[in-house]
Formats: C-alpha cells, structure tokens, sequence
C-alpha cells in the first residue's frame, strides 16, 4: 500500500469508540478528512447507569449533545449505515447517501435484542419490570427497586455477549444493599439468572463475587436463560441451556438484560466473521480480508469483553496501525485483550477487576484489586466519568 497524503477517513458509529478515535486521527493525522456517521444527536456514558438504575444519580447527568463531542474539524454525518461495499470501498447510508473512503473505521456499537424476549418490551416500566441497558428504561429500575415490599427480586443476564458483562449482577448487589436498608431485605429472595455459566470468567475476581453471593444469600442459576416475560401476571420463563426445561417463575421485581448482538447492518455485511461481528484481527485490529478496513468496540469480533476500557486499551492501537497503514509502512501497535470491569458490589464498595485475552489480571493500582474496596467505589462514581468527558473523547487517556 502506498503512502498517502490527505486519506480520507470514514468512521461508523460516534460512540465511544468512534469519538475516541477521531480525536486522536485529528491530532495525528491533520491533513486527513474524517468523518463520523452517527444517526443520534445525544451521546450517553453508559456506565454511570449502574449508579443510576440504584437511584444514585438522575439518568441526566449521563446524557450530552452529540454535537458537543465531535471533535473539532471532523465532520459529522448524521444518518445510519444501510450496507457496505468494500470492493468499491464504499458504504451506502439509511438516508440513500453514496459514501467512499480510503480507510474505514466501524465502531457501532451492539443491538439490544428487545423484542428476542416476548413481553418484556410491553411490560418495561411496569410490573415491576426495569432495565439498566438504556437510557429510555433506566429510571424504571431504580422506580422498581424503590417500591419493592418484599416477595422475589429476578436478575437475568442472556447466554450472548453483552455490554459490560458484569452490569446485570452489580445492580443486583445494589438492589440488595438498598432493601437490607429499608427494611424489606429479610421479606426478599434474590435470584440469578445467568446464561453463563459462572459469575466472573477471571478466577481471581470470581472468587470474590461468590463470597458476596453468598453473604447477600442470592440463589444463582446458570445455564439459564429469560426467555417470555408475562408481566401483568408477574411471571418470567426460564430455560435451562442444557436440558430445555422450562419454569416459570413469580417475581416481584424484574431486571431484565436483553439478548444482544451485531448490528443486523453489520451481521448482513461483507465485513461479518461467522457470529456476526466485524472481522478483525486480535492483536492490530485490522480487517483480515480488507486490509484499509478497521474495528474496535462492541462490535468487533474481537474474543474480549466489551466495556469502554477495552476501547480505551483498543483506540491508541488502531489509530496507531491505521496511521501506519496511511503512511504505507507496516502495522506496528498491538492490542493484548485488556479490558476492565469495574463490579459494584454494593452502595460504597466496588471490585475493580482487570484482565486480557487469556484472562489474566492486569491490575492499574498497587494492591489487590480483587477486594472489595471504597476507594474504587469513589472511582467509578467521580473519576471515571471525568475522565471520560474531558480525556477519553477528546484522545488523552
């Protein structure tokens, strides 16, 4: 690939993937015409929704303009992808746009599967029924959680990939916590639904999920699945993964976490690996078969779990190797799987968990991270978010 001097450069998605890297090509690469497609006009820190959902803050302090993050001399294309066309190197919008590029950059995201649960969508925001996943359900958690009496508190969590795949237990612990301080914790049983089959992949920091289990006594079920919501009767169906059999099960509060996967823009595309993902290869990030395509966040294909710290780990790797791929030389950043899960155990205390590709710790701070601890607690609820906002978007941290 010969070198080029003025590229012009398509990113997919202006989340926190794709704001990330356009900050840092802006500063790199300054004759470079970049562009973000990105269909919303408001730019969420979905993290903070943990906090949110247990009534820490309002579900407002999460939400800003897009307008307000687009880096300055990037342009800002507001429309959806319809289809690609890599051959052609050229991608087609919603909106009937024909968009060409010399490098392209796919940071959609992922697509909450609502409607793969039948009821759940009719029945969010009532009976009893809340979801920290967007911000249109949010404060129906904390409404749930708030008004609970006592009876059966559900959380599930799907057998796909998920965003932050520790979310669907943290407020879980939250939940918990509030009810043993209102007083209803001893009229509550708590249960775990989980397709997965363990709390935690990484052995270090689920040793320590279990201890919380087991003192919050919360009944864990794995292998098992949400899979029918009938909320006016209160009742959620779970199936067991491995034999089939279906229960259901009376709840008085409800936690759902919708089934998730590739965007089907993405999942229909040239650019999809076998599940659905964009293609891309492990350590440099690039698209194994189209060589000035690029990936990071939730929707590469990318064997990691997919939370904003992978991106952060993700984003001055690709820009470094897109940088090299526009100069013509020879890929040189590599991406070693770290990413990071910050598991709130409870209002104050919170397990900072860090790990790569073969799930081994990679902990930031001097001490054992697989405690639970309130000064990380502090953490992700003041310096996260700051850092965030004013360093991530803007290609510092």
């Amino acid at each position: 690939m010969t070198a080029m001097t003025h590229p012009r450069i398509v990113i997919v998605g202006g989340g926190t993937g794709g704001i990330s890297v356009a900050a840092r090509l802006r500063r790199k690469l300054k004759q470079a015409d970049i562009t973000v497609i990105e269909p919303s006009d408001k730019h969420y820190y979905q993290p903070i929704w943990t906090l949110v959902g247990a009534g820490v803050f309002p579900k407002e302090v999460s939400e800003r303009p897009e307008a307000s993050v687009i880096p300055k001399g990037v342009q800002w294309l507001r429309d959806a992808v319809a289809s690609f066309d890599p051959d052609r190197n050229e991608l087609t919008t919603v909106g009937g746009r024909h968009v060409g590029y010399d490098f392209l950059v796919v940071a959609a995201g992922i697509q909450l599967n609502w409607d793969k649960i039948p009821g759940l969508r009719e029945t969010l925001g009532r009976n009893g029924v809340g979801s920290n996943y967007s911000f249109g359900t949010v404060d129906e958690t904390w409404k749930a959680i708030r008004e609970f009496r006592g009876g059966t508190a559900l959380f599930t969590m799907p057998n796909t990939p998920v965003k932050c795949g520790g979310a669907p237990q943290k407020i879980m612990y939250l939940a918990e916590d509030y009810f043993r301080r209102t007083g209803v914790r001893d009229q509550a049983k708590i249960i775990f639904a989980s397709g997965a089959g363990n709390l935690f992949a990484v052995p270090k920091y689920r040793a320590t999920l279990e201890k919380v289990v087991a003192r919050k006594n919360i009944e864990t079920r794995f292998k098992t699945n949400l899979v029918e919501v009938r909320g006016d009767a209160h009742e959620a169906v779970l199936e067991n993964a491995a034999t089939g059999e279906r229960e259901s099960v009376h709840f008085d509060l409800l936690h759902a976490t919708p089934p998730m996967s590739a965007p089907d823009f993405i999942r229909q595309s040239p650019l999809a690996n076998p599940d659905g993902w964009v293609e891309a290869d492990r350590s440099s990030l690039r698209h194994p078969r189209f060589a000035n395509i690029f990936a990071l966040g939730d929707a590469a294909g990318l064997p990691t779990s997919k939370t904003g710290a992978a991106i952060r780990a993700q984003a001055p790797v690709l820009v470094e190797n897109l940088a090299c791929a526009v100069q013509g030389k020879s890929l040189s950043a590599t991406y070693k799987g770290y990413t990071s899960c910050p598991l709130v155990t409870g209002y104050g205390s919170l397990v900072l968990a860090e790990f790569d590709y073969e799930l081994n710790p990679q902990e930031t701070f001097p001490f054992d991270q697989s405690k639970e601890r309130h000064s990380m607690y502090l953490l992700k609820k003041y310096l996260l978010p700051a850092m965030y906002w004013n360093g991530m978007l803007k290609g510092y941290l």
